[in-house]
Order: C-alpha cells, then structure tokens, then sequence
C-alpha cells in the first residue's frame, strides 16, 4: 500500500470519528445538517455571552434544552418546556426535514422547530443578541427564530407584538414554578394597540396587572419607574396590523432582562459589563393588582383603606366595601345632565369636569384626534357617552373613556391628569366643599404647627431616649420615602382613655416586650385595638417611629391595619384595627379551643400567613424584614383569616439589600434563625426560619417554648427531626386535627417546615418557594438538613411555658446572651 493511500485513509477515519463524536466545542455557534450536541455540550455564541446547551432547573433532575446569559443561573428561552427528558441522553440536531430538533434516547423527537415546507439544507446559529435562528442555507432566509417564540424572558432586539388585524399576540408565559419551567399561570402581552399596554395575565383570560399606555418614553402607569430601563424602547407599526415593542441595547456595556416569575411579578434585572448591578420587581404595590377598587374606584397605595371613590361617586355596596371588599366598585352619586337631557346645547351649562392629578388613566382609553387640551374637553362634553378625558402632552395626545372606568390609581408624583364628568350640582358641591375645606385645613395647619413645636422643645427636655428615637426614624425614613405624618389619623388621648375606660385591665387585651394592648370602643362604636407603649422603654420610643414609618406603607389582607397613632406628653399609643379571635396562640395552645381548628381552617391561616410574608419581601413597595414573626403575633379575623401584626421590630431594606448585621438583636427566642442569634446577621431567610417554626406549631398544636421527650431535651424542631428520621411524621400530627383525606398534605407541610428551619440560610427556601410548595406548584421537595436548636442545653429548658414567655418574649436582647443550641 503506497504512502498516499495510507494518508487517504487516515484522512477518512479522521472525519468519520469527527462525524462520529460532534460535539460542538465553545468556539462554534452553529448547527448544520448532520451535526449534533450531546447533553453536557454546548454551542457557544461568537461573544461568548450566550450558550444553547442542556441544563436542569433548580430542584429538579429533569433535562431541558435551553439558552442562557453567562451561566445556567440565567435561563433566557427553553426549546422542550413541556416535554421535558428524563435522563442525559438527549440530543440536538438538524432533522432530515431541516427543522431543529430535539431527540430522546430512543431518537424520539420530543421538541421541533415544526416548519413545513422548508429547504433539506438549513443552519442554526445561535446570534450574540441571543437568538437562536434557523436559515436556508441556499438562500439564507431565516425560516424560524427563538425570539419568535419566547419562554418567560424579554431581552433587548426581542419583540413582543399584537397583529391588529388576526389577533395574533408573541407573548411571554411563566414558567409553573422555580424547578419546572413548563407553561405556567401567568403571561405577558401587549394589548390596546391604538395606546400600546403591557398587561400581565392569570390563566390566560384574567388581567392580573398592567403598565398603562406608552406615551413614546415611558409606560404612563409605572411612573416610577426608572427611564434607563426604558431606553432604546420604542413602539413600531407594520403594514401588515402587526403592532409591536422592541428595545435596542443602551449601550454595549449594559444588558437588562425582564423576567416573569411563577407567581406572576415582573423582575428587571441589569448587567453592566457583564455583572448584575441591580435586580428589582416592577409590579410591587397592592394597587397594581387590575381593577382591585372596581369600577369608578381609585386605589393609593400611600393611604389607608388604599381604595376610594373617584369624585361624584359612592360605593356600590357600603357593607362590602367598609369591610375593604371593593370588587363591586362604585356608583354615581347624581345623574348626568347629558343622561337626562340628551346632546344639546344646554350640556355645557349642566355638566363639567373634577381634575385629579397624578392618575394612572383607566383602562380601555379611546385615542381622538384632538390637537390639544381644550378641544379634547370639548369633544368629550358633546358625547353623552364619554365618562372621562385626559391629555398627554408626550405622545398619546386625547383620551377618551366611555363605560365604567377601571383600574385608576393616584401616584404622589408622575402619572397623567384625568378629569371626571359629572353633572353641574356635583362640582359645585366639591367647591364649596374644597373652600370650607382649606379654611379649616389652614386653622388646623397653623394649630399643628403650634402645637408640634411645643411638643418636639417637651419632649427635648423630658424624654431620655427623645434624640435616640428622632435620629433612629430619620435613618430609615432616608433609606427610603419620607412618610407624610399629615396622612396618618390622629388620635386624642381622651379619647383612648373613655374607649378603653382609663386603660382599666378588663379590657387588657396582652402585654409585650414594650407594652400592653388593649381592647377599645369608639363613641361610634368602632371596636379597636390600643397599643400603649411603655414611658420608660427607650426602645419603645423606637418602636413606636419604626412601626408608624413602616407599617404606614403597606396594606394587604394579611397584615393588620394601623388605624392611627396618638402622641401625648410621654406616653406612646398606636390605633390598630380590631380582631375579635386575637392571636393565633390563644386559640392553638388552649385545649378548650384547639379542637375548633379543623386541618383546613389550619392550612388557610399558613397560606395567608406565607402570603403576607410574601408581600412583605416580593410584593411591596418597600422590602421588609419583620424579624418577629411568632405566634402571637398572628391575629385571627371573625373568618379566621389571619394577619400579621407587630411591626415594631421591622427592618426596611434598599431593593439592592439583601443581607444586614446588628450588634443587637431582636426578636423571641425559639423563632430566631441561628445567624440571627449568633452573628446578629438577618435577612428574608431569618423570616423563613421563623415561618418554619410557625407552621411546625400550627400543624403540631404544640408550642416551640416548651420541651418534648425530656430524656433527650428535645426542642419542638429537634422533636419534629427525631420523627422524621423514623419515618413516624403522623405522630407530629395534633390529634385534635380531623385529617381524613388530608395526610399528605399535612406531611407536605411538615417537610416544608422542616426545610424552613434548617441550620444554613441559604439552604432554606425563600417564601416565593415556599409560597410555590404549599400550592404544590413544585412537586418534588428536596429532604431537609438537621434543623438548628435540636437540642436545649441551657437553663430555659426547666422553665414552664408562662415563665418561658415572660423571660424571652422581650424583644430586645444582647447578642452575646444568646445560646444557640
């Protein structure tokens, strides 16, 4: 055999070993016909920046092919979403019929780019914007592209478009839960073509929340949020209907993506030279939720109740509404002229417009071709049917509103100035309302300012802790808004003193670590809930600020709500809302009353509470840390539903704040995590150990103060450890709880405290998880580690319950009293 033979034949089995074995190296960013990748390889981008290769989510030992930004932990698009495989045999490759394929290990095609009638000879490429495109090799038209078909991700040169014509929407969906990335519950689109909106949907058919019309630089409705997110964003129209959003790179530097979580919450995150800088949700406030104030409703997320009517209006159903039940909207309080007199000359003398500013217009605008303010007014004047107008000078131009008006909302800045019809008789009412009005509200001011300046040289002198409380309310009223005390109602101590008849201990409602609560009743006979801080507290003084600056912000159905506060000479008193099943411990410890908490009124008071903690770190305004989460801060409503109280011991964190230290800890011993205890470290994770030990007593009717096999000094998680370890978790179980049918959720529950409270914060769920665990939307939990505090060696363990509770329940401790386990 001649030497150029040999060397022939060695070529040959070079390429078929290559053919053989073709994995794409990092370096290649295509796949041709007859090519291949195997689990474990990838196809790289030129730049590097974005991979297509095999990945499984967190959680889950399923396989999915799919792209990402940097690393696996930034999942951009998945190819197999609903078909996901089981092993790591997959495949992915150019099928005969040219289309991108992904094959099982029985070459079974579980996913396919699906195009028919395309060329034998196609290329994937995957470009450095993140795109996956299939093209024609003769003509090198691209036939198919993963922009065109997104996961739960939006990055820029992606669009998201309505055909005007077809009804066709690209849309982004969520993916079921952080482990599962098949379709879930909840999708974003553009809707209203004519004002583009982006709206977030539930199943596909309900609004969940939605931006406002984009007037050309920002969407109208999320005035705040910030314009560097939104540059190189513009709206464009095709020939063909389609109505479209895109947004270009800012700059070369900088990368943001927008993500839609399981549970609905829109995320921006942006990379700056390829790290993440910054990562904040877009849909945060109560009032973004669609409609939540029903019809001619208005919700301001700074005031409490959020919900109000707009001007000329009442609510539909007072019952409903007094009760905060505001899906029934309101109503008009008088007719319009134009309703009874019809289209005629004497309209404008009969009806007029209410001016309120600030507004997030309300859904389902008409776009008229008014050329300014004053033509727009007058257009909507001659319609008997236009409810409302307003006018933005940036880009939209006239709106119009005919029908009920939904989802209005009243920001403290930004927005666009919407005016009301109603009827002649109404607007002067309001004027001569709003005249009486600013003259007592100037009287009032002038009174306040007097009365404040006394009060602030009083306490000046009086107070020891006066300056520490007044530097303490400063540094967390910097770290985000300022509240408006002006907005918060203003209690006379008289008053307090005749509802509670002078504090008598009849009406003692509980104690805590910095004073007592008790039960009141207004001359109206509003029953409420008095919080007297203690006069020689200095941490009460503290208290008292944070609690006003923070619970002032939020509203939900899972929080109490602050009524009001009184401040008089020394004494500190905040006005709560009052629930009649009062804390969650006076009903789950006492035997006489336990047995009423069947297993699914248990299971509603852990959801609303993991709710409620939810809102507080995910689905507010501000992020907060509440860092004394226990049972007896829990109170029960007539319906059971169940509210956290007791922010005095909050924690206000910055959206890019996730951890923060102390010298000091707060908190009650048996519901703080260890990091907390022994490092003074906190963060959302502190809570999450504490929700554990909360659904682990709910479940258990046993309390965390108390000792279980006292052979061993068992804590009640090292009980619950012991237990799970000999596979006897129905032992756990309170023997008051009727449970037929119910076992496996209730040891659902169970294992989900048990991950609650592991030792390590970062292996513990965040409450989104555990929030996704308890609905079953992630089906496989991981087994958790031992928890901490298994064991008590310390002198508490002789202790009985009551004595327990009065030497631990104070909420202000030094860190280096504190043992751990």
């Amino acid at each position: 055999m001649g030497f150029r033979t040999k060397i022939h034949i060695l070529i040959k089995l070079l390429l078929l070993l290559f053919n053989l074995n073709l994995g794409l190296s990092s370096a290649v960013d295509t796949i041709t016909t007859g090519q291949f990748i195997r689990d474990h390889e990838v196809v790289s981008s030129h730049s590097s920046d974005f991979k297509l290769g095999f990945f499984s989510p967190q959680n889950s030992t399923n396989r999915y092919v799919g792209i990402w930004y940097l690393s696996e932990s930034n999942i951009i698009w998945v190819a197999n979403r609903n078909q996901p495989l089981v092993d790591s045999f997959g495949i992915v490759t150019i099928s005969k019929d040219g289309n991108l394929v992904v094959l099982d290990k029985q070459n079974m095609i579980i996913w396919s780019t699906n195009i028919s009638n395309i060329a034998y000879n196609s290329t994937a490429k995957l470009l450095d914007i993140g795109n996956l495109v299939l093209s024609d090799d003769n003509t090198g038209e691209t036939i198919w592209e993963s922009f065109q078909h997104p996961s739960n991700v939006f990055v820029p040169k992606m669009n998201i478009s309505l055909n005007k014509i077809t009804g066709a929407k690209m849309k982004l969906t969520s993916w079921k839960s952080h482990s599962d990335p098949s379709t879930g519950y909840y999708s974003v689109s553009l809707e209203r073509p004519d004002a583009p909106d982006i709206f977030a949907w539930f199943n596909g058919t309900h609004p969940y929340s939605r931006t406002g019309p984009w007037n050309g630089r920002i969407f109208t409705g999320r005035p705040m949020m910030p314009t560097r997110y939104l540059y190189g964003c513009y709206v464009k129209n095709e020939d063909d209907g389609t109505v479209y959003i895109t947004c270009d790179l800012a700059n070369d530097t900088s990368f943001p993506i927008l993500s839609l979580s399981p549970q609905g919450q829109l995320w921006i995150a942006l990379w700056n030279e390829k790290r993440e800088i910054m990562r904040n949700m877009l849909n945060i406030t109560y009032c973004d939720h669609y409609g939540i104030c029903g019809a001619f409703g208005s919700c301001n997320s700074r005031r409490s109740p959020a919900c109000s009517c707009l001007n000329g209006y009442e609510p539909k159903k007072l019952d409903e509404w007094n009760k905060q039940n505001w899906a029934s909207g309101c109503v008009r309080k008088k007719p319009l002229q134009c309703d009874t007199m019809g289209n005629s000359s004497e309209v404008h003398e009969k009806d007029g417009f209410s001016k309120l500013e600030n507004m997030k217009v309300p859904d389902f605008l008409i776009r008229s071709t008014a050329p300014d303010q004053d033509n727009c007014r007058t257009q909507c004047l001659d319609n008997c049917s236009c409810v409302a107008y307003a006018f933005d000078l940036h880009g939209i131009g006239c709106m119009h509103w005919s029908g009920d008006l939904i989802d209005q909302q009243r920001f403290s800045s930004g927005g666009v100035d919407l005016y009301i019809r109603l009827p002649l008789s109404e607007l002067e009412n309001h004027s001569h309302k709003r005249k009486i009005l600013t003259a007592i509200m100037a009287t009032i001011g002038i009174i306040t300012l007097i009365a404040c300046a006394y009060l602030v040289r009083k306490l000046t002198v009086k107070c020891a802790g006066g300056a520490d409380s007044h530097s303490q309310a400063q540094r967390v009223i910097s770290q985000q808004e300022e509240i408006k005390m002006d907005e918060l109602p203003l209690y006379d101590f008289e008053e307090l003193a005749t509802a509670t008849n002078n504090f008598h201990t009849t009406n003692l409602l509980g104690r805590g670590g910095f004073g007592s609560v008790y039960k009141g009743q207004l001359k109206d006979g509003q029953l409420i809930a008095i919080k007297r801080l203690s006069k020689a507290s200095r941490q009460g003084q503290e208290e008292f600020m944070n609690e006003v600056v923070v619970i002032s912000k939020l509203q939900h159905r899972n929080l109490v709500r602050l009524l009001g506060c009184c401040i008089w000479q020394d004494e500190r008193i905040l006005i709560y809302e009052y629930l009649q099943n009062k804390s969650l411990d006076t009903i789950l410890f006492d035997p006489s009353k336990n047995q009423n908490l069947d297993w699914q009124k248990r299971f509603k008071i852990i959801e609303g509470i993991s709710r409620g903690l939810l809102y507080l770190h995910r689905d507010s305004r501000i992020k907060i840390i509440h860092r004394d989460l226990k049972v007896s801060n829990i109170l029960l409503d007539e319906e059971l539903n169940p509210k956290i109280s007791d922010f005095g011991m909050a924690r206000i964190f910055r959206s890019n704040e996730d951890q923060a230290s102390t010298r000091r800890v707060v908190g009650t011993f048996g519901y703080i995590s260890p990091e907390y205890a022994m490092q003074g470290q906190f963060s959302e994770k502190s809570d999450v150990f504490s929700f554990g030990v909360l659904l682990l007593e709910i479940v258990s009717g046993r309390s965390n103060s108390r000792l279980y096999n006292t052979e061993g000094s068992q804590t009640l998680l090292g009980y619950a450890w012991k237990l799970w370890n000999e596979d006897n978790l129905m032992s756990f179980i309170d023997s008051e709880i009727h449970y037929q049918g119910s076992s496996n959720e209730i040891l659902r529950c169970i294992h989900i405290g048990l991950l609650c409270v592991q030792e390590l914060a970062k292996e513990r769920p965040t409450i989104d998880n555990v929030v996704s665990m308890l609905s079953s939307e992630i089906a496989n939990l991981p087994p958790p580690r031992q928890p901490s505090y298994v064991l008590n060696e310390t002198g508490f363990a002789t202790k009985s319950t009551s004595e327990t509770q009065t030497l631990y329940s104070t909420n202000f401790v030094s860190i280096t009293d504190i043992i751990g386990r």
